[in-house]
């Protein structure tokens, strides 16, 4: 055989392997998830998961997603199968995907165990940090053969982390309470990745010792942390109308310098590349109450 022609079949068989590799994760809950190829049908079980799936590249592999995947726009058409905490195990199964993404700290997982039982390849997704948002993107990329794009969109959000880190850096601590629903009274804990948006901004998150993800706080528990700055999300845009509930409490540092904040929760609540706009109103927002503070 010549050369040539060996050189040739060495190149086809290198190839044919290498298509035919078997693709080998392990996800954040510490499961190994095996796929054969880039999956090519994907259902996300959490809004946040659909619209990293699009900045990864690879929104037209989405084929099913759940109640208020709604970014970009695109993703409201693609098919429901329940809620975030109620899922469809049915429709799931009927869309056949290859591949589901879940979150571990928003999806019922006692319903992802029954997804991985019947046989569907599940991976999950759990990012606490603002830079596990990028490692999350790369990851969908490999999960999902869209590397180049995705990892574009990594590196474009690490740069604006890194310049929002810079921006931020030993700045006055504000001591901040993040209020994320009325009743019952929930805040952030100290593992929850707005915690670590609160710490990129110079504050300090005063229930930040706390080891849930959204913890019930009390009124009391509030005013005896008297937060300097009070930073609400409610069901939108709006400003929410629990954030006037504190008025009353003419003595709390907030009340008393008008540092009553909100931000959309799309943007800050989603572990998706948005959250660096929530953050940059975040760290805007405690810039004021810097700027509030009584001359020395």
């Amino acid at each position: 055989m010549k050369f040539s022609h060996f050189f040739a079949l060495t190149v086809t068989i290198s190839i044919f392997n290498h298509a035919h590799a078997e693709l080998l994760f392990k996800d954040d809950s510490g499961q190994e998830v095996r796929l054969k190829s880039p999956a090519q049908r994907i259902i996300t079980l959490a809004p946040h998961a659909a619209e990293s799936l699009y900045a990864a590249g690879a929104g037209d592999k989405l084929v099913g997603t759940v109640d208020y995947s709604d970014y970009p726009p695109a993703a409201k058409k693609v098919p429901r199968v329940g809620g975030y905490s109620r899922i469809d195990l049915e429709a799931v199964a009927a869309l056949k995907p290859d591949l589901v993404i879940a979150w571990e700290s928003g999806n019922n997982m006692t319903q992802v165990d029954k997804l991985k039982a019947l046989g569907l390849k599940t991976y999950v997704f759990q990012p606490n940090k603002m830079a596990d948002v990028a490692d999350q993107l790369e990851r969908l990329g490999q999960l999902a053969g869209t590397e180049a794009v995705a990892n574009l969109a990594a590196s474009n959000f690490r740069q604006r982390l890194n310049a929002l880190q810079s921006a931020n850096a030993n700045k006055p601590k504000v001591r901040v309470f993040y209020q994320i629903w009325k009743s019952p009274l929930m805040t952030v804990g100290g593992p929850q990745i707005i915690s670590d948006a609160i710490r990129l901004c110079g504050g300090d998150n005063v229930f930040g010792n706390l080891t849930q993800m959204a913890p019930t706080v009390s009124v009391e528990a509030v005013l005896a942390a008297n937060p300097e700055a009070i930073v609400a999300t409610g069901m939108g845009e709006a400003r929410p109308e629990w954030l006037s509930d504190w008025d009353k409490w003419t003595g709390m540092t907030a009340v008393k310098r008008g540092n009553m904040f909100h931000i959309n929760p799309d943007i800050m609540q989603r572990h998706t590349p948005r959250i660096l706009d929530g953050a940059e109103k975040l760290c805007a927002h405690l810039d004021v109450a810097r700027s509030r503070r009584p001359s020395p």
